[in-house]
């Protein structure tokens, strides 16, 4: 996949972000405008960050229509972006990189499409290197705010 971090809106060059949950939603969208497959994005940090919420604003910003929701169970859902197929995979409840087979990732990886990964360590090292990473943490003492750092 084509290296895609020149495409993560300004806002990231500053390094770490604060953002409140709009604001994480207004800059998922800009980042989906801009995307051109095929693209994977790693979203990490901890249960109840943003991920989904991240996720979800990416997708809409990138012309998705239908209602977009956490696969943390299905693993990955599939939906239909203006340019391309985008899939949401939820790695969570994986075991181990060797159930990555089962759920079509190295298809999914080959595809022209938009990536969006949570969870992304669960792969270990059958995760490309050519991806833009997202990091997303608490701000102390404010938990109304979250901290965006994206590669």
């Amino acid at each position: 996949m084509p290296a895609h971090r020149h495409l993560v809106p300004p806002l990231a060059e500053k390094g770490h972000l604060k953002l409140t949950e709009k604001e994480l939603r207004d800059w998922g969208e800009a980042l989906g405008r801009a995307l051109t497959p095929p693209v994977l994005i790693t979203l990490t940090g901890e249960l109840g960050v943003g991920k989904t919420t991240l996720a979800q604003a990416i997708c809409r910003g990138y012309g998705v229509k239908e209602e977009i929701t956490s696969p943390t169970y299905a693993l990955v859902h599939e939906y239909v972006g203006a340019r391309s197929a985008v899939y949401h995979i939820d790695l969570y409840r994986l075991d181990s990189p060797d159930q990555l087979t089962n759920i079509g990732w190295d298809e999914i990886i080959a595809s022209r499409a938009v990536v969006l990964v949570e969870w992304p360590e669960r792969a270990g090292s059958r995760l490309p290197e050519d991806h833009v990473p997202i990091d997303l943490d608490y701000v102390p003492d404010d938990p109304t705010r979250r901290i965006l750092l994206a590669g």
